[in-house]
Protein backbone atom coordinates (compact mmCIF):
# COMPACT_ATOMS: atom_id res chain seq x y z
CA UNK A 1 0.00 0.00 0.00
CA UNK A 2 1.76 3.34 -0.83
CA UNK A 3 1.41 6.80 1.43
CA UNK A 4 -1.59 8.64 0.48
CA UNK A 5 -0.90 11.92 -1.45
CA UNK A 6 -1.83 15.29 -1.09
CA UNK A 7 -4.78 15.29 -2.47
CA UNK A 8 -5.95 11.92 -0.62
CA UNK A 9 -6.01 13.09 2.99
CA UNK A 10 -9.06 14.18 4.29
CA UNK A 11 -9.50 17.78 5.86
CA UNK A 12 -9.14 17.62 9.83
CA UNK A 13 -12.52 19.65 10.63
CA UNK A 14 -15.40 20.84 7.60
CA UNK A 15 -17.09 23.56 9.56
CA UNK A 16 -15.93 26.57 11.84
CA UNK A 17 -15.56 26.23 15.69
CA UNK A 18 -17.01 28.40 17.70
CA UNK A 19 -15.10 27.43 20.92
CA UNK A 20 -11.87 25.54 21.83
CA UNK A 21 -11.28 21.84 20.42
CA UNK A 22 -8.30 19.48 19.47
CA UNK A 23 -7.36 18.93 15.57
CA UNK A 24 -6.05 14.69 15.13
CA UNK A 25 -3.47 15.18 13.07
CA UNK A 26 -1.88 11.75 13.96
CA UNK A 27 -4.38 9.78 11.64
CA UNK A 28 -1.55 7.18 9.19
CA UNK A 29 -2.10 9.88 6.27
CA UNK A 30 -0.61 12.31 8.09
CA UNK A 31 2.27 10.28 9.88
CA UNK A 32 3.03 9.81 5.61
CA UNK A 33 3.27 13.29 5.04
CA UNK A 34 4.54 16.21 6.96
CA UNK A 35 3.59 18.72 4.15
CA UNK A 36 0.08 17.75 5.26
CA UNK A 37 0.53 18.04 8.24
CA UNK A 38 0.96 21.17 7.95
CA UNK A 39 -1.50 22.08 5.41
CA UNK A 40 -4.42 20.33 7.78
CA UNK A 41 -2.99 22.34 10.71
CA UNK A 42 -3.12 25.66 9.48
CA UNK A 43 -6.90 24.60 8.54
CA UNK A 44 -7.72 23.70 11.62
CA UNK A 45 -6.90 26.87 12.95
CA UNK A 46 -8.28 29.21 10.21
CA UNK A 47 -11.45 27.16 11.15
CA UNK A 48 -11.40 28.49 14.77
CA UNK A 49 -13.00 31.99 15.64
CA UNK A 50 -11.59 34.51 17.52
CA UNK A 51 -10.89 33.96 21.55
CA UNK A 52 -10.42 30.03 21.24
CA UNK A 53 -8.08 27.81 20.94
CA UNK A 54 -7.20 24.67 18.74
CA UNK A 55 -4.94 21.78 20.12
CA UNK A 56 -3.24 20.46 17.30
CA UNK A 57 -2.35 17.19 17.90
CA UNK A 58 0.58 16.08 15.47
CA UNK A 59 1.85 12.41 14.64
CA UNK A 60 5.17 11.40 16.49
CA UNK A 61 6.94 10.48 13.26
CA UNK A 62 7.43 14.07 12.27
CA UNK A 63 9.64 14.29 16.03
CA UNK A 64 8.60 17.60 17.93
CA UNK A 65 6.59 20.37 15.79
CA UNK A 66 9.01 23.46 16.45
CA UNK A 67 11.32 21.72 13.95
CA UNK A 68 8.42 22.40 11.03
CA UNK A 69 4.62 23.70 12.21
CA UNK A 70 5.91 26.56 14.57
CA UNK A 71 7.80 28.76 11.44
CA UNK A 72 4.43 27.55 9.38
CA UNK A 73 2.07 29.02 11.81
CA UNK A 74 4.11 32.04 11.98
CA UNK A 75 4.20 32.71 7.89
CA UNK A 76 0.83 31.79 7.74
CA UNK A 77 -0.62 33.88 10.39
CA UNK A 78 1.71 36.29 11.84
CA UNK A 79 0.26 38.19 14.77
CA UNK A 80 -2.81 36.98 14.61
CA UNK A 81 -2.11 33.73 17.22
CA UNK A 82 -0.09 32.61 19.69
CA UNK A 83 0.83 29.68 20.43
CA UNK A 84 3.19 27.03 22.88
CA UNK A 85 3.95 23.84 22.78
CA UNK A 86 1.75 21.64 25.73
CA UNK A 87 3.03 18.09 25.97
CA UNK A 88 4.41 15.06 24.30
CA UNK A 89 1.47 12.85 24.47
CA UNK A 90 2.10 9.16 25.89
CA UNK A 91 1.57 7.48 22.69
CA UNK A 92 4.30 9.38 21.31
CA UNK A 93 2.60 12.32 19.90
CA UNK A 94 3.16 16.21 20.17
CA UNK A 95 0.42 18.82 21.45
CA UNK A 96 0.47 22.38 20.67
CA UNK A 97 -1.96 25.06 21.37
CA UNK A 98 -2.80 27.90 19.13
CA UNK A 99 -4.92 30.96 20.30
CA UNK A 100 -6.46 32.44 17.88
CA UNK A 101 -6.68 36.65 18.14
CA UNK A 102 -8.06 37.64 14.82
CA UNK A 103 -9.74 35.61 11.72
CA UNK A 104 -7.74 33.69 9.90
CA UNK A 105 -8.05 32.63 6.14
CA UNK A 106 -5.64 30.05 4.57
CA UNK A 107 -5.38 29.55 0.92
Amino acid sequence: MSAPTHDEVAPVTDRVHDNSWSANLERPEHAADREATRREAERAVAHTTPGNHVNLVTHGEHGHPGSYLFDALEEAFDDAVDYEYVEQCGCGGHVTRVHVREDVTVD
